[in-house]
């Protein structure tokens, strides 16, 4: 069940008054989690049960939206449904193609994941995760070099040279907290999303700000290092060296292809997780590939996209 002691706000008292909402199906309690810095870090989507409310300003376009989140949970599974409106202000820096515009999602995920024997690499047809905001997170570009304007259309996942969106050499207008909207106004992470946790000076480890699409947790970037608090490292480096073809230029981070996985040069293994505390879970990064490298389990059929996106 949720408890209001679990996130704290950012500003001045969000919480306002507790809500106990009637009926069953594993519904929690009603909150206000308006720029909410959450602080839990149990595992399990199932204690997370409960009908977040927000509010949030398209800051360029001056238009106020009310967000809406609920987590419901059986015991097996969960279910996170949302208007996909976050729970902070957004677009004050952003180039969006697309005004934003709220949505009805929502997605299932199991309560006690388990790992596969051989991770699942990410694509362009799945959402990679869901904030407890009820924003998801879309790491992926549909954008390749030599492809139509670089920027949509590359949808064949074996196109060598798949622009970051978090990379330097993106131009996807992206705003303050690392998100842009798709084709149907859908606002959507793709990286760290600069809210939910402590971003500067944390004095404990970074709590769970969201679920992957296999179920497993996402912490913020902060881990616990023997009573050091650090932020996690990524075990992805960049290959050294120039493009051997395409657009060539010195390895700068601007393709995912610019990237190799290094086991043991960071914290983190091939997915970007870790084990804290006994429970495995993927860790924001500063660097490549920001939350997820690929589904340390199965993702569920929920997250799928319905082809083709463009996002």
């Amino acid at each position: 069940m949720f408890d209001p002691a679990r996130f704290t706000p950012k500003t001045g008292s969000v919480l306002g008054a507790l809500v106990a909402l009637a009926g069953t199906g594993g519904t929690g309690s009603a909150h206000d989690i308006t720029d909410a810095i959450f602080t839990e870090r149990v595992g399990s989507c199932a204690d997370y049960v409960a009908e977040n409310t927000a509010t949030a300003t398209d800051v360029q376009q001056q238009q106020r939206y009310a967000a809406s989140t609920v987590i419901t949970t059986d015991g097996t599974t969960c279910t996170i449904s949302s208007n996909a409106v976050p729970n902070h202000a957004f677009n004050t820096t952003g180039q969006f193609a697309h005004p934003f515009s709220p949505q009805e999602q929502s997605y299932t995920l199991p309560a006690d994941p388990r790992a596969t024997e051989t991770p699942t690499a990410l694509s362009l047809q799945t959402d990679n995760a869901i904030f407890l905001n009820g924003v998801k997170l879309d790491l992926m570009a549909a954008g390749c070099f030599g492809v139509g304007n670089g920027f949509i259309g590359c949808n064949d996942m074996a196109t060598p040279y798949r622009y970051d969106p978090m990379g330097p050499g993106g131009e996807f207008g992206t705003d303050e907290h690392n998100a842009h909207t798709q084709p149907d106004g859908t606002y959507h992470y793709h990286g760290n999303p600069m809210a939910l946790f402590e971003q500067a000076t944390p004095t404990a480890a970074s709590p769970v700000i969201g679920f992957a699409a296999d179920g497993f947790p996402i912490f913020g970037s902060y881990i616990n290092d023997n009573g050091t608090i650090r932020p996690a490292t990524s075990s992805y480096r960049l290959k050294t060296g120039t493009r051997p073809d395409g657009p060539g230029g010195t390895y700068d981070g601007t393709f995912v292809d610019d990237w190799e996985y290094v086991a043991g040069s960071g914290d983190l293994d091939q997915c970007n997780g870790m084990i804290q505390d006994g429970v495995y879970g993927y860790v924001v990064t500063a660097s490549y590939p920001h939350v997820l490298g690929c589904f340390t389990g199965t993702p569920d059929a929920s997250f799928n996209k319905p082809p083709p996106n463009e996002g």
